[in-house]
């Protein structure tokens, strides 16, 4: 990357947001808009083509979507930063992109300074989230952090994932959520589900929940309320 310019591919499916982005950073000193593409498959192959510093990338987009595009980039040209620009909200679309390489992750009601910020820090190799992203990534980590750091101690006849589970299930999240924040399937999640009940010799949710907030799992301290998830 030039110390001066940053050169950045922008993929997006709406030609009037794309070209209109186009038009704002390519009015900003020390970027350059070096191309730009309609679809993930275009994107890839741009990326290879021009060899710009950053990609600006929608997720939805007809063909090759911007997860498995990113992913493809990311494979074949590290050093291009992958920053994901998008109107999702999910969870599982957001850890979807960071399991796939992008370094940021914005939506696309971010400002032009956010923006700007944005790329600069993932061409210099930094991570990057908007403000509302960042607090969700946070909160799904302080969540599942709470599942490794007792495993010696804590119902020890459960495995490492089925441990992360029932701390999301203490912690209030549905069988859905549990499913979007792993990347597991819901067969998989209730499969998993229904072998911790059995473990820990319950009837059903709210009974496990109890037994694992009073173990200090979900964020709750033993003794406190215990209620079932959606």
């Amino acid at each position: 990357m030039s110390d001066e310019v940053i050169r950045v591919l922008l993929a997006d499916d709406h030609p009037v947001y794309r070209d209109g982005l186009a038009m704002l950073l390519g009015s900003i000193a020390g970027i350059e808009v070096a191309g730009t593409a309609a679809d993930g498959g275009e994107a890839v192959a741009r990326t290879a083509e021009l060899r710009p510093d950053v990609v600006v990338m929608d997720v939805r987009m007809p063909g090759l979507d911007g997860i498995e595009a990113t992913r493809r980039i990311v494979a074949d040209s590290p050093h291009v930063g992958v920053l994901v620009l998008t109107m999702s909200e999910e969870d599982a679309t957001l850890f979807a992109a960071m399991r796939a390489g992008a370094r940021g992750y914005l939506l696309k009601g971010a400002n032009q300074a956010e923006i700007v910020r944005a790329i600069v820090a993932v061409a210099h190799g930094e991570a990057i989230f908007g403000p509302a992203v960042a607090r969700r990534v946070a909160e799904f980590f302080a969540a599942t952090a709470t599942a490794t750091a007792p495993a010696g101690s804590v119902f020890p006849q459960l495995t490492p994932r089925e441990l992360e589970i029932l701390t999301l299930i203490a912690a209030g999240r549905s069988n859905t959520q549990i499913a979007s924040a792993l990347f597991l399937s819901p067969k998989t999640v209730r499969n998993n589900v229904s072998t911790i009940f059995a473990k820990l010799h319950v009837a059903g949710r709210a009974e496990a929940i109890v037994q694992a907030r009073e173990a200090g799992l979900g964020g709750v301290t033993p003794g406190g309320a215990a209620k079932s998830g959606p």
